[in-house]
């Protein structure tokens, strides 16, 4: 980090509270994936568009949402994707007037323009906050504020609304949604007078390239091959997170669980305590390669189990699948991002929109759960898993041979 006094607990704690937003936001979908499949009377498949549409603009926005910072600063770019998501909040409230689903998967669509803007900004900024060695451990505590988040949203609607999941309407929707909206407009003012530097990784500057000699003859960001089997890992990873995250609800509901709202913590529990290890072991006791390899293996022990014990435990060994995603995030995005000099905005863009991962393999989830039922379309998981320990154990490590 090419960066003087910069006061990081500060910095930290204004980061923080943008990624607990970004939690919050992704959360609604669980909430709203049960809510349209009853008010609107549409299958699981259709219902998990909802979060195809949240995902796809990563694909579309994540490498422009670089370009943006480029020009207006991480700061302006923070406060960009609060005005699109209080836009997007708003459109949440015509569509349940409309009763219309595609109005919904527009707003998602915002909902997730939104969301692309603002992790293109404050996934590289805490990447280069601080020494690239300890960066999963700074990114494992913007984890815990981010993970917690995702199972405050349903429950909030849930409190606001004052009704079941099973019995909430559309209509029900407007007064949670007014009072998002102006917390998120508030959000974005306060990410203008944060006291957040504009930080630069080492060699990011043309003039400091020597700084960095694997970048210093590179002339485009797809020569380097680790960024791009990083952005396979992160585009499943990204996939499998959400189905662990998003689908506790619709599996209790769809099991006639009691207060199917309080499973959502399930997974969120899961992934703090794996973020937790990863603030303690790294980098003094784990290298975030390893941490990686670990954190695989026991994902892929969840993605076996889920689907082949009885659907009561079955719930919560996808606490298992949330333990081993928690320091896949925060060991796969600085072991992509090292070595890419002046190159590092574009290529925390080109990771951004890795994130269209989470638009197809939870529609896939959703297909699987109509054709194979609920607890077998968690196979799904166990190819993606297997991916992402082939980066942890073989691919990060190309640019060394290179």
């Amino acid at each position: 980090m090419s960066n003087k006094k910069v006061n990081i607990p500060v910095a930290l704690a204004f980061v923080g509270l943008m990624f607990f937003s970004l939690g919050f936001a992704l959360g609604i979908n669980s909430f709203l994936i049960p809510v349209l499949k009853g008010g609107l009377e549409i299958s699981s498949s259709t219902s998990y568009l909802l979060i195809a549409a949240t995902f796809v603009p990563f694909l579309i926005f994540g490498y422009p949402a670089s370009i943006l910072i480029s020009r207006i600063g991480y700061k302006g770019t923070m406060a960009v994707s609060y005005a699109l998501f209080a836009f997007a909040f708003g459109g949440y409230i015509l569509s349940a007037h409309a009763n219309s689903l595609v109005l919904f998967l527009v707003a998602s669509s915002v909902s997730g323009t939104a969301n692309t803007v603002l992790q293109a900004a404050v996934n590289p900024y805490i990447t280069i906050l601080g020494p690239i060695e300890s960066a999963a451990r700074r990114t494992s505590i913007m984890g815990i504020c981010n993970k917690l988040a995702w199972p405050v949203a349903p429950l909030f609607l849930a409190f606001v609304i004052n009704k079941a999941v099973s019995e909430t309407q559309l209509p029900d929707l407007d007064k949670p949604f007014w009072i998002i909206i102006v917390v998120f407009v508030l959000l974005g003012i306060i990410s203008l007078l944060a006291p957040l530097p504009e930080v630069k990784a080492v060699g990011e500057d043309e003039t400091e390239s020597q700084d960095c000699p694997y970048a210093a003859s590179k002339t485009s960001i797809w020569q380097f091959p680790h960024l791009l089997l990083g952005c396979l890992a992160l585009f499943v990873y990204v996939g499998v997170e959400t189905i662990s995250l998003s689908t506790l609800v619709d599996y209790a509901n769809d099991c006639g669980f009691d207060n199917a709202n309080n499973y959502a913590w399930i997974p969120s529990i899961g992934m703090v305590v794996g973020y937790v290890c990863g603030i303690v072991f790294i980098p003094k006791y784990l290298k975030q390669s390893t941490a990686l390899v670990i954190c695989s293996w026991v994902a892929i022990v969840g993605s076996v189990l889920v689907p082949c014990v009885p659907a009561n435990i079955g719930i919560w060994c996808i606490g298992l699948l949330a333990l081993g995603c928690s320091l896949m995030w925060p060991a796969v995005w600085p072991l992509a991002m090292t070595d890419l000099g002046r190159f590092t905005k574009a290529g925390g863009g080109l990771l951004t929109t890795a994130m269209a991962g989470g638009a197809v393999v939870p529609y896939l989830f959703g297909l699987m759960k109509d054709s194979m039922g609920m607890q077998n379309a968690y196979w799904i998981c166990l190819p993606c898993f297997l991916i992402i320990l082939l980066f942890g154990t073989r691919w990060y490590k190309i640019r060394k041979r290179v």
